[in-house]
C-alpha cells in the first residue's frame, strides 16, 4: 500500500548535559520526523532524519531541503528517491518510514533478506562511559548495578593518563566480569597507539574501536599489540579499505545508518561482518527512540545472537518522541516489544512544518 500523505515535523530534545561531537559542544538534539499516511485504511509510519552536527556533512536544513524536493517531485510513491545523491541521513529517514509502513499495513515486524533465521528475542547494550576517572568508575558501577556487563570507554591521545587510569580502575574494579571496549575516534598516531598499548592491563579489552588517525595502518598496530580494532568512521571515509585492512586485525563493525548511508548500506556491512567472523554493532547517534527502536530490530533481525550495541544515548535526552520511551531493561533491549512501541509516537513534541499530498 502506497503512502497518499507525508508530513514533516520538527523536534527539540535538551540533552542531560553537554555532549562534545569533534570538537562541537551541543546542548540539544535536534531533528525532522517523517509521518506517512494512507487514507484507506488511516495507517502511519515515521522514520527520523537526524544529522549530527560534528559528525554529519549535511545539515538539518539542507536535510530538510532534500525532502521537500523528493516529495515535491512524488518520488516516494515510486520508490525513486533511493539514489546515491542522498544524504545519508535523509535516506536513512526514508527508508526507516518506508520500512515501518510496510510492517504497519501488514501487521508484521519488518523481515530483511540475509538475516537471521528467527530473530533474537533481546539485544544487549553497551554503556557509554566518559569523563575523569572517577566519574567512569561511579557510572560503570551504576550500570553494572543495572544489569550492564558490557561498556564502552572514550578515550584520545590529548588525554592517555586518564585512559589509562580509567581502563586500569575497572580492571580491578570488575576484572572478567565486564567487556570492556575503547572508542578512540582517530586520534592516535600509529606510534602512539602502540606506546598506550603497552600500558594497559593485557586481555583487559575486546577492542579499540577506530584507535588511528590512519586506517590503513590496523594491520601493523594488530601485529605490533595483538590488540583488534574496530571501524566506525572509516566505513564512511574510507570504504574501500575494509578489503583491504586484514581481517585477523579487526574484531567488529560499527554500523550507524543514518551516518552510513541508510538502512540497506547497514545491513550490507552487517552481512559482510557476518562472512567474516566480525561482531555487528549497531549504533546511533543520539537519535530519539524512533530510529532506536528501529535499530534494535535490525540488530536483533541481523544475528540470532546480537553483539552489544550502541543504543544506550537515550540516557542523555531529557525525553523522548515515543509514547513509551525507549529504555533498557537489566543491560538488555526487548527488540520485538520496543519495534511496536517505537511505532506509537507523542506528536506533541513535534511541529508540523509542512503536509504534502502524494
Amino acid at each position: 500500500m502506497k503512502a497518499t500523505h507525508a508530513l514533516l515535523y520538527r523536534y527539540v530534545i535538551p540533552f542531560t548535559e553537554a555532549i562534545t561531537v569533534n570538537g562541537l559542544r551541543l546542548l540539544q538534539r535536534e531533528g525532522i520526523i517523517l509521518a506517512l499516511k494512507t487514507t484507506e485504511d488511516g495507517h502511519t509510519a515515521y522514520g527520523e532524519i537526524a544529522p549530527l552536527p560534528g559528525l554529519h556533512k549535511e545539515t538539518l536544513e539542507s536535510a530538510e531541503a532534500q525532502l521537500v524536493e523528493v516529495l515535491s517531485k512524488h518520488e516516494v510513491v515510486n520508490n525513486s528517491f533511493f539514489h546515491d545523491q542522498l544524504f545519508p541521513s535523509v535516506r536513512t529517514g526514508l527508508e526507516m518510514a518506508m520500512i515501518n509502513l510496510e510492517a504497519t499495513v501488514s501487521g508484521e515486524s519488518p523481515t530483511f533478506s540475509n538475516a537471521a533465521e528467527l530473530p533474537a528475542k533481546h539485544v544487549p547494550v553497551n554503556a557509554l562511559l566518559f569523563g575523569d576517572t572517577p566519574q567512569v568508575e561511579q557510572r560503570a558501577v551504576e550500570f553494572f548495578n543495572l544489569g550492564y556487563r558490557t561498556f564502552k570507554l572514550k578515550i584520545s591521545s590529548a588525554h592517555c593518563e586518564i585512559a589509562i587510569r580509567s581502563i586500569e580502575t575497572l580492571h580491578r574494579t570488575f576484572g572478567n566480569t565486564i567487556e570492556l571496549r575503547l572508542d578512540a575516534n582517530q586520534s592516535f598516531s600509529l606510534d602512539e597507539a602502540i606506546e598506550f598499548a603497552g600500558h594497559i592491563p593485557m586481555e583487559s579489552i575486546a577492542y579499540i574501536e577506530e584507535p588511528l588517525k590512519n586506517a590503513e595502518d590496523l594491520g601493523e598496530f594488530f601485529a605490533k599489540t595483538a590488540i583488534p580494532s574496530a571501524l566506525d568512521e572509516t566505513l564512511w571515509q574510507r570504504p574501500e579499505l575494509l578489503e583491504q585492512i586484514p581481517p585477523e586485525a579487526l574484531s567488529a563493525l560499527i554500523l550507524k545508518p543514518n551516518r552510513l548511508g541508510g538502512i540497506s548500506v547497514a545491513l550490507k556491512l552487517a552481512l559482510y561482518a557476518k562472512r567474516n567472523n566480525l561482531l555487528t554493532v549497531f549504533s546511533s547517534a543520539f537519535e530519539s527512540g524512533i530510529s532506536l527502536s528501529f535499530y534494535s530490530w535490525l540488530a536483533a533481525a541481523a544475528s540470532a545472537e546480537p553483539a552489544a550495541c550502541g543504543l544506550d544515548t537515550y540516557r542523555y535526552l531529557k525525553h523522548d518522541l515515543l509514547e513509551t520511551p525507549f529504555s533498557a531493561e537489566n543491560g538488555r533491549l526487548d527488540a520485538h516489544k520496543l519495534y511496536h512501541e517505537g511505532r506509537i509516537v507523542n506528536k506533541r513534541d513535534l511541529k508540523l512544518i509542512s503536509l504534502w499530498s502524494m
